[in-house]
């Protein structure tokens, strides 16, 4: 299998010199790549928002809890089974039943429609399937039903001894898209049964700085490999400890690193000609759903904040206080769908690239966090060869732009998991 897909793309913009050098390099970079599976353990699946400012391709977050399976296009699905055999063959080769456990937070259709369609993967891919919820109201089989005439079991959970069930079903694995941002239940806690990703890997004990400060290290690395400026596909980066926007405790900090991030990128941008005004994201060290986030160009605009802006910052999923901020280069996105601001979302299920979608959003400008209410998403289509990038083409011709996200992509992939080896319980 092609480890990464050959797609259409939104863009058609300036030749990118990351993407010719990136393009010319291939064959290292895969070699690089299969040695640093052999010593380094995958995640699971995980999900990549990248920005492309046509000067700079870069992650700015990464998530090991992807909820968005149902915006792939349908002609990714062969591609996620083989890429699923693949990861649970890893965890429990004689593996055939599977508990997956959803998100409690949200009652949402499109959310259901992921786990629906993520069930039918794993199900291709051989595996029994039950969902089972920890939501305290389902004591019995409920049916939540899906457009287009789908529907989804929730069955609650039982715990015996240290095992999970639902009703006449003992799963090998408890496959988790809760990323755990209330914290650990006690029922998931001491299982004999293999849980992915591991609990360690929730928004509980999760941080954005630490991932960030592992990515920092895979990108030094790689741009030794193919001798390119590592700033090209890495965000500056900061964080801060002991916040409370409501009480303006450790305003100083946010804006001190503030202050350090525009001043270096003033410089980078001088040096590559950029004429855009710079700019920084400050969010939450943990969580998701794009809540706790703010574009920030000048360091002053911290200490300005109205109440209504503090109280976005202060509070986060399943209303959880923000004590901890990364303060995050802010990377322009140059893509669009209609004239809507764009970037694309890459999908990986084990080491593998199986497609990904735009995440679109009309009221949002190309310096701002487009993961908010009001996005829509547009799924990556397959152009119509299919196998590799077409090293005869342009380098911003559609399959090769795509290979270049899918190699950043997976970048961000190795540093999720040398970020999981770092914080594993076993490591401590």
């Amino acid at each position: 299998m092609p480890p990464v897909p050959h797609l259409t793309t939104a863009l058609s913009g300036p030749i990118l010199e990351l993407e010719k050098r990136i393009l010319e390099a291939m064959p290292t970079i895969e070699h690089w790549f299969r040695g640093k599976w052999q010593s380094h353990t995958v995640p699971f699946y995980c999900s990549v928002d990248l920005r492309n400012s046509g000067f700079k391709l870069a992650p700015v977050d990464t998530n090991l809890f992807p909820g968005g399976f149902n915006n792939l296009n349908q002609e990714f699905l062969p591609l996620c089974v083989q890429a699923m055999m693949a990861a649970v063959e890893k965890i429990c080769p004689d593996a055939h039943s599977i508990l997956l456990v959803p998100e409690n937070h949200t009652r949402n259709t499109f959310y259901f429609q992921n786990i629906a369609v993520l069930q039918g993967i794993m199900r291709h891919a051989g595996m029994n399937v039950r969902v089972g919820s920890l939501l305290p109201d389902i004591t019995s089989a409920t049916t939540i039903h899906l457009p287009g005439g789908n529907s989804l079991i929730l069955e609650p959970i039982r715990r015996k001894n240290n095992r999970l069930s639902v009703e006449n079903f003992d799963p090998c694995a408890v496959l988790l898209n809760n990323d755990l941002s209330g914290g650990i239940p006690e029922i998931l806690k001491d299982l004999e049964q293999i849980v992915i990703p591991p609990l360690h890997a929730g928004w509980s004990t999760r941080r954005k700085s630490q991932h960030f400060f592992a990515y920092d290290s895979v990108a030094q690395e790689f741009a030794e490999l193919i001798k390119i400026d590592p700033w090209l596909i890495n965000p500056y980066f900061s964080s801060c400890g002991k916040i409370d926007f409501h009480e303006k405790k450790g305003e100083d900090c946010v804006a001190a690193a503030v202050d350090e991030i525009l001043k270096e990128l003033k410089e980078k941008y001088k040096q590559y000609g950029v004429h855009e005004k710079p700019f920084v994201i400050v969010k939450a060290d943990s969580g998701t759903y794009g809540m706790g986030i703010m574009t920030v160009k000048d360091s002053e605009e911290v200490y300005k904040l109205n109440r209504k802006q503090r109280n976005k910052m202060a509070i986060v999923k399943e209303g959880l206080s923000v004590s901890h901020v990364l303060v995050q280069e802010g990377v322009y996105t140059f893509e669009s769908i209609n004239q809507a601001v764009a970037e694309p979302v890459v999908y990986m299920i084990d080491r593998y690239v199986v497609g990904g979608f735009y995440r679109v959003h009309t009221g949002r400008g190309m310096d701002e966090n487009l993961n908010a209410p009001g996005m829509h998403f547009v799924p990556l289509a397959f152009d119509s060869s299919c196998v590799l990038p077409d090293h005869e083409a342009l380098p911003d011709a559609a399959p090769n732009r795509f290979y270049a996200y899918g190699v950043v992509a997976r970048l961000a992939l190795l540093a999720a998991a040398l970020e999981l080896d770092r914080s594993s319980p076993r490591s401590s």
